[in-house]
């Protein structure tokens, strides 16, 4: 984009004049939206299970089910029924709205259910066991019917207790945190750490039943005077369930400067729970998970395997977790000899890699640790309890985002202690330091020929990590006795796949969400269609392989994959600049959103959920001067200068929010809402303005690409959602789409002057050709798919379809057009999607012709590629496996989307 020189002739004050046609204020009324439409297909949706085996021990889930306009009016209710048509409980409540005020987005949460389950209008049934939610003194008490967890409202201890009936399972839930205030290479300096523990600051309950109830806790980790590590925390009840979930965020706020040793380095962060244990030594059991549904299952004293023996009734009794019968039955010889076997109190087991755990325990603090197994890769699961009680507990993701640790502590006492560790503290400390000392770029030249050489836009102080965040997801049961094997495994399986309820890909696609015509399910008529669909599932399968072989794991990297591969080494290029880490480049987020949408396919759905949940959170800033901005592609995600609008965009969160309800998600689209901010504290094209320009909110050099993709994405979920400033965000769509339909050269002129108070871009006075091939990539297709379908205003109908037309026109078309043609252009193959929408929406028979022509002829990825992989061994590869050198997750993006888009959009004129 050409930088537009800040003259105040062109401010939005000066302006008004040359904009008083356009009446879209702040609080506007309906009328601008698309008008009410007539009742539509509102008939039931066949809810699925992403994969077998249904809710099975898991607390209960949440989806969401989309709309056609018009459909049902707001206050619509549902109900759920089985295949049998029995009535199944459900909780509903609105996500999204249409314009009209119809329901767009509905949300259901269900506490029950194997198979496929039909929603459809009417009055919703009851569960037998209801949550419900009481405040008691300092508490708040939220019961599910089978066990009540009392909340805390300040203080350090987060849950109190959690009781089943009348017998306490686990009490004083807290979050641990050690700190190491300095890291030392190799075996200089002695190690010291000091201890934080979780401090409340907010309690909110979101929701209180009768299926499903909500509880928020907000707050930092403190040690005397310092609060620092802010956690958001929400705890998950459902009805007649005997267990919970947590999802735990935390946003870093320490202080790590590059070449210095001393810092806010984490040694650990965890969650803690206190376990009573009431039950003889001998009836104690211990429960670790190690690979698949594999367990060690162990008591606190054996009675297995001993010299003599107590009988097979008895030691195949306490295998099973088991109340053993009175010792006064067994052999004598073992009973007289109880006290000399020991008791094992202590267990371990650490992932400090995405391949091995080990598992030790001791008897107790002070005495050796013994060995007890390993293996590859753990579930993260644990159980500390005995025949009248006790707590499974499960880290999701555990191995993927090592280093993890799971901790048994006294469970030979009256108490035992169980950590499940985010972060091991058995790892080296979390370095979050920038990688090199600057190599002396510091000037703007200098940092622009550093960027010609490694692609890292480089900038003293910018790769910093304050204010990036990460969430994790875990699981607790409160169970009545030790659970059988089988009850055990059902626990491991939610932990390691937590089940989801989705509705088909044909609801999504009757509903025309997520722009109406952009997808359609796989479709293999054709040979020719045939094809595309080979390749798309060939890519696919390649970047899910090559998450396990190149190991993209760890807590801050799981999610995420590499941008461009390096043939010569057979490796990504994961160590240079802009190569590295792909931060949603091109927007992988919506190829991976977008063909599951189509396909309804679980192993899509798991990829681009924990894309959604690291982009979101790593690669954006949450706290302090960027807060809002995220960082473009490099070595760390945090590393690059370029803070911006087009990695920190909603629409990448969208998919997931509305197809799960996740609140976490949801905070993270709110918090964009007013993230016009941001170009106050940062000019993206700091580095390139060839005039003069200070940042001046009454006139923002804004683009009309990816700054706005990403600004109007925020505004339009909060809209929809009508979220807490739904109105001004109205608004904020509403004026700047007019605006920017009013510049003399409409998307072509390529940025306005943008004003903070009003949220409208100021009319230029003159046509500008400024056009850059990243401005449609980063979601703009699929944002004014939406919008040209919510919004009736043909003048920016007309804006966007132009744009169309001309980006991949000759020269000589885009100059007869526009005065001058657009210069040197790149990326025709994913523009091709361009034209097949606009091929559609305005009937051009020679557009939808040019839209194949670009898809197969011109950039990217073509049909004369090999499209496979080649076998990669040592001593070329790290691990063998395999490679395609000609794949980059730029064109993969691009292909991807191009062709779920244009199969559907012209998937009946393909050549």
């Amino acid at each position: 984009m050409s930088p537009i020189p800040r003259r105040s002739l062109l401010k939005a004050a000066a302006v008004a004049g040359a904009a008083a046609q356009f009446s879209w204020a702040l609080g506007a009324k309906d009328a601008e939206a698309a008008p009410r439409t007539e009742a539509a297909d509102a008939d039931p949706v066949t809810l699925d299970w992403l994969e077998d085996g249904g809710l099975g021990a898991a607390p209960g889930t949440t989806l969401g089910v989309p709309w056609p306009m018009g459909a049902h009016r707001e206050d619509q209710t549902f109900a759920l029924t089985d295949t049998a048509g029995k009535d199944v409980p459900v909780q509903s409540w609105p996500l999204a709205y249409w314009p009209d005020g119809s329901l767009k987005w509905t949300a259901h949460a269900v506490s029950s259910g194997t198979g496929k389950l039909t929603l459809a209008p009417g009055a919703p049934a009851a569960p037998a066991q209801r949550v419900t939610v009481g405040k008691s003194g300092g508490t708040i008490d939220v019961s599910t019917g089978v066990i009540t967890a009392r909340i805390g409202k300040s203080g350090a201890t987060l849950i109190k207790s959690v009781t089943r009936g009348s017998t306490e399972i686990a009490r004083d839930g807290r979050l641990v945190l050690i700190r190491q205030p300095e890291i030392e290479d190799e075996d200089q300096g002695t190690v010291k750490t000091e201890r934080f523990e979780g401090a409340i600051d907010a309690v909110t309950v979101e929701q209180a039943g009768p299926v499903r109830a909500v509880v928020r806790i907000d707050g930092k980790h403190r040690k005397g005077s310092r609060s620092w590590l802010p956690f958001s925390l929400r705890l998950y009840f459902y009805a007649g369930a005997d267990s919970f979930r947590m999802v735990h965020t935390i946003t870093y706020d320490g202080k790590q400067e590059p070449g210095k040793a001393s810092g806010d380095f984490i040694r650990g962060l965890g969650v803690r729970f206190t376990v009573p244990m009431r039950d003889a030594s001998y009836d104690r059991h211990i429960r670790i998970g190690g690979e698949g549904t594999g367990l060690l299952r162990e008591a606190v004293k054996g009675i297995t395997g001993l010299r003599r023996d107590p009988g097979a009734a008895v030691q195949a009794a306490q295998y099973a977790g088991q109340k053993l019968p009175d010792p006064a039955t067994w052999d004598q010889r073992v009973t007289t000899r109880l006290q000399y076997i020991p008791e094992w109190g202590d267990y371990t087991l650490s992932q400090l890699s995405a391949d091995g755990f080990t598992l030790r325990k001791r008897t107790k603090k002070g005495y050796g640790w013994i060995g007890a197994g390993g293996g590859r890769r753990a579930s993260g699961f644990g159980y500390v309890g005995g025949a009248s009680g006790g707590l499974s507990f499960g880290l999701r993701d555990f191995w993927e985002k090592h280093p993890s640790q799971l901790d048994i502590r006294d469970a030979h006492t009256d108490a035992a202690e169980v950590t499940l560790w985010l972060w091991s503290p058995e790892a080296q400390p979390m370095d979050l330091r920038f990688y090199h000392d600057g190599m002396g770029q510091d000037t703007f030249p200098e940092q622009l020929e550093g960027l010609n050489i490694t692609y890292e836009d480089y900038e003293p102080g910018f790769g910093t990590p304050y204010g990036i965040a990460r969430t994790s997801e875990l699981l607790f049961w409160a169970n009545e006795s030790t659970p059988t094997p089988e009850k055990l495994a059902e626990q491991v399986a939610a932990v390691r796949v937590l089940p989801q309820l989705a509705a088909p890909p044909g609801q999504l696609v009757k509903a025309k969400v997520f722009g109406p015509g952009l997808y359609s399910e796989p479709d293999r008529s054709t040979p020719a269609k045939a094809k595309i669909e080979d390749h798309l599932d060939f890519l696919f399968t390649y970047y899910k392989d090559q998450v396990e072989q190149r190991r993209w794991y760890g807590f801050w990297d799981y999610g995420d994959i590499m941008h461009t591969y390096d043939s010569v080494r057979h490796q990504w290029r994961y160590d240079i600049g802009g190569y590295a880490w792909d931060n949603s480049e091109l927007s992988p987020d919506l190829w991976l959103w977008f063909a599951y949408l189509r396909s309804g396919r679980a192993d899509i759905f798991r990829f681009a959920e924990a894309m959604t949940r690291h982009t979101g959170e790593v690669d954006v800033y949450h706290l302090g001067q960027w807060a809002g901005l995220g960082t473009r592609h490099g070595v760390q995600h945090y590393a690059d200068s370029a803070k911006q609008q087009r990695i920190a965009n909603t629409t990448y969160r969208r998919y997931y929010y509305f197809l799960t309800a996740d609140e976490r998600v949801g905070d993270l689209m709110h918090a964009n809402v007013d993230s016009d901010e941001t170009f106050l504290a940062l000019d993206p094209l700091r580095k390139i303005r060839t005039e003069p320009y200070t940042p001046d909110r009454h006139a923002l050099s804004i683009g009309f690409g990816t700054d706005w993709s990403g600004l109007v994405s925020a505004w339009l979920t909060e809209w929809e959602r009508k979220g807490p400033k739904w109105e001004k965000a109205k608004a904020r769509v509403l004026s700047t789409m007019e605006t920017i339909a009013a510049q003399p050269n409409g998307f072509v002129q390529g940025s306005g002057l943008y004003d903070l108070d009003t949220g409208r871009f100021a009319v230029a006075p003159a046509p500008v050709v400024s056009v850059s091939h990243l401005s449609a990539v980063f979601g703009l297709n699929e944002l004014c798919a939406e919008l040209i379908h919510l919004v009736d205003m043909p003048a920016f109908n007309e804006a966007y379809f132009d744009y169309c037309r001309y980006f991949n026109a000759t020269k000589a078309e885009q100059a007869a057009r526009y005065g001058s043609n657009f210069g040197s252009l790149l990326l025709f193959q994913g523009h091709s999607r361009l034209d097949a929408y606009a091929a559609v929406q305005t009937g051009d028979a020679a557009l939808a012709k040019r839209a194949w022509t670009k898809f197969y002829g011109s950039d990217g990825y073509l049909e004369s590629a090999p499209w496979k992989t080649e076998p990669l061994s040592g001593p070329a590869t790290l691990v063998a496996g395999s490679e395609a050198p000609w794949v980059s997750s730029n064109d993969t993006a691009l292909y991807g989307l191009a062709a779920i888009e244009n199969l559907a959009l012209l998937g009946d004129k393909m050549p």
